[in-house]
């Protein structure tokens, strides 16, 4: 399961120490956000309160306003890129020598969704919480991995979301103007608002955009959204969770898997879950084949794996690197211990992710033009290798047939660099049903996990996964 730690900056990755000068080896210091939009909420208390008797709506507000400022500080330290190293993310691979490739992989990170802590939502069904802030940090990676295949699913293949080149100053840091009067100051120091960048609410125009901000609208803190949080918890109570509580990524898969097939938005999607670190093969045709004219659904494949014991088996790198190298990996759900992370790709020794770890005002995309800039994260973060958890879940997707075709024999391919005798998952030809059928009879009544690797039954006690994986 996943806390959040109780350091300021926890979420703070490590940096490539620099080799030779900051202008030939690393990229412009990226911020995490801009300090004009991220400074911690005033934490106000009333007299009343301090004065009156229900001391436990009291402490809830304390909590709430603790929360606030915790996750609402901006996160000073920056990650730094190496030039000299390609960055792959998510099949892609930019060369950040080149001016080309480095505006490339800034438009392309910026178009990921990113999902994050979020207050004042209406409250969640069976609690009063108006706020995932310190505990759904697993649910929103889950949500990002999710986006990620929608996006994939509903976009064209070369979409980028253009409003990164028109951002207003005032909201994200992503460009530096040269002088005060780009900044939409003129020479007397008073504001200029003519010279302020137009945001993307000018530009609905575009063709793509009404489906952007639908997509957006399904990840809403709202009950009605079909994959937001309250979706979301409420699909976790068969899990025996419940808001407040802390998720596994695991759990996660399992609720994004009914979230799926709870929505009449997707009809031609449907996601599939791994079990055991297999993909049943015969399972998967079963959920995709349907009578014509979708004669094969799209499909988003999740792998929930436990890669090591209480630390990363540093085996298995190369193979979570060669995976991020597919096209057909949607990322990663994810993080440092008892700290979730999306990973997307990686840059030598360190990962690549976004951060959900930043409480944000809700948003109401019920509203015509609702501003999308919380939505996408402008400034990329990195993380060692050796700082990841062992429990994970990989996403894949394909769209059509031979691509699900292409998909397994990719994957097999990368999967092939893991440890010889214990792959990190492995596919089958049969169904997952018949296999259980034909063992269940043998499969003893405890807490015990058999799994078969090269006609060898290997036992693993599995008392102490939280996420009852395999260990591998």
């Amino acid at each position: 399961m996943y806390a959040v730690s109780t350091s300021p900056h926890s979420a703070s990755d490590c940096c490539e120490p620099n080799t030779s000068s900051a202008a030939d080896d690393s990229m412009d210091d990226w911020l995490f956000l801009s300090s004009e939009s991220t400074g911690p909420p005033a934490v106000q208390v009333s007299q009343d309160d301090q004065e009156g008797d229900d001391t436990g709506k009291f402490k809830t507000k304390l909590v709430s306003a603790w929360r606030s400022v915790k996750y609402g500080w901006p996160l000073k330290q920056k990650s730094k890129f190496s030039r000299s190293s390609p960055v792959t993310m998510l099949g892609t691979s930019f060369e950040l020598k080149e001016e080309g490739d480095r505006e490339r992989f800034r438009r392309s990170f910026t178009s990921l969704l990113w999902l994050t802590y979020r207050r004042g939502f209406p409250q969640l069904a069976g609690c009063s919480l108006t706020t995932d802030s310190g505990w759904g940090c697993v649910l929103r990676t889950g949500q990002m991995l999710l986006a990620k295949g929608l996006l994939l699913h509903l976009m064209p293949p070369d979409w980028m979301w253009s409003a990164n080149r028109h951002t207003v100053t005032d909201d994200m840091n992503l460009s530096r103007p040269a002088n005060r009067a780009e900044r939409g100051w003129n020479l007397n120091g008073k504001s200029n608002n003519r010279c302020r960048r137009l945001s993307l609410d000018s530009q609905l125009d575009r063709p793509m955009e009404a489906t952007h901000r639908r997509l957006v609208s399904w990840f809403a803190d709202n009950p009605e959204a079909p994959f937001g949080i309250h979706q979301l918890v409420e699909l976790g109570k068969s899990s025996g969770k419940k808001a407040g509580d802390w998720y596994g990524p695991s759990i996660m898969a399992h609720i994004l898997r009914k979230a799926s097939a709870a929505s009449a938005d997707l009809p031609d999607l449907t996601v599939y879950v791994a079990q055991d670190c297999t993909i049943y093969l015969q399972d998967v045709r079963r959920l995709c084949e349907g009578p014509p004219p979708q004669s094969w659904k799209s499909i988003i494949i999740l792998v929930p794996v436990r890669l090591g014991g209480q630390d990363l088996n540093p085996s298995y790198i190369t193979c979570v690197k060669n995976l991020l190298t597919l096209q057909c990996c949607i990322g990663i759900i994810g993080g440092k211990p008892k700290h979730s992370l999306f990973f997307v790709g990686f840059q030598d020794d360190h990962l690549l992710y976004l951060d959900p770890h930043y409480c944000q005002p809700t948003v109401d995309t019920t509203k015509e033009n609702f501003p999308l800039e919380s939505f996408h994260c402008k400034h990329p973060r990195k993380m060692a290798f050796s700082r990841m958890d062992p429990s994970c879940t990989i996403g894949f997707y394909a769209k059509r047939q031979k691509d699900f075709d292409s998909l397994c024999t990719a994957v097999k391919k990368a999967l092939s660099t893991s440890a010889e005798r214990y792959p990190m998952f492995i596919f089958s030809e049969g169904g997952r049903c018949e296999e259980e059928e034909e063992e269940e009879s043998s499969t003893p009544a405890n807490n015990l996990t058999y799994i078969q690797r090269k006609k060898e039954l290997t036992r693993v006690n599995t008392s102490d996964s939280m996420d009852e994986f395999v260990l591998l």
